[in-house]
């Protein structure tokens, strides 16, 4: 896969991208992250990118030509261009699964009070805002995609069946974890996972995540079809919490 990140600020990406799982990614040519600073695409001796919004309002709005140049000079036939953007489709876990299956991502990083409306309706594939607030620019938004995207292609986590349990993933959140030592400040690991009965272990988890899911975020549970198992499992939850 390769991601182009089309941001004034490209230097804020390699302290963060290059590091960790998507630094190795890259070291393997699993993925090729390309940073393009879209002040060298300015027609301006002082490489102004920005100009202010017809109709007047707050604050500045980035040019659309240094923009679309940008675009330009890395898309290809089959780029899917993103615009990290605050009025965007929500991202979660299965957009970032939707995307790791693209060949070519480009994602547009706005700053100021965003970018020249004409670009994102004629030369961007998907609006995509990482949740309901909205911050300084679209670099952090970029982060993101780019590493939950890379973390689920083949050969980047040493486990590749790892992230299909992770909260998410199946609709529900993840069940609680622990490692050694079994007892630590009075607290026990609980009983089930140290009996070796894989499938009460399963149940176990299953349960957990589906009472954490309910607790935590109930608005997932209202959008999800419950199996026969998990009307049961659902109505002993909502028991144990009343207790």
């Amino acid at each position: 896969m390769k991601i182009d990140i089309l941001t004034l600020f490209p230097n804020m990406f390699p302290p963060v991208l290059n590091e960790s799982i998507i630094g190795r990614a890259c070291e393997n040519n699993i993925v090729e992250l390309n940073y393009v600073d879209i002040r060298d695409f300015s027609n301006n001796k002082h490489n102004k990118v920005d100009d202010y919004s017809y109709g007047g309002g707050m604050g500045m709005l980035m040019k659309p030509e240094p923009i679309y140049d940008a675009i330009e000079s890395v898309k290809t036939e089959n780029a899917r261009v993103i615009y990290l953007s605050p009025k965007g489709r929500v991202y979660n876990q299965q957009l970032a699964l939707e995307l790791s299956k693209e060949d070519h991502l480009v994602l547009l990083c706005g700053h100021y009070e965003g970018i020249d409306s004409r670009i994102v309706e004629h030369y961007v594939t998907d609006e995509i805002s990482i949740g309901d607030y909205v911050l300084t620019g679209g670099e952090l938004g970029a982060m993101v995609v780019a590493d939950s995207v890379v973390r689920l292609l083949p050969g980047v986590l040493s486990d590749e069946e790892s992230f299909v349990i992770e909260s998410h993933y199946d609709g529900l959140l993840e069940y609680p974890q622990y490692t050694r030592p079994r007892e630590f400040r009075g607290h026990e690991v609980p009983e089930v996972l140290l009996s070796g009965n894989h499938k009460k272990i399963e149940e176990w988890r299953h349960y957990e995540s589906l009472k954490i899911t309910y607790s935590n975020r109930p608005d997932m549970i209202e959008g999800r079809e419950l199996s026969k198992t998990e009307k049961k499992m659902l109505e002993n939850i909502k028991k144990e919490l009343k207790k």
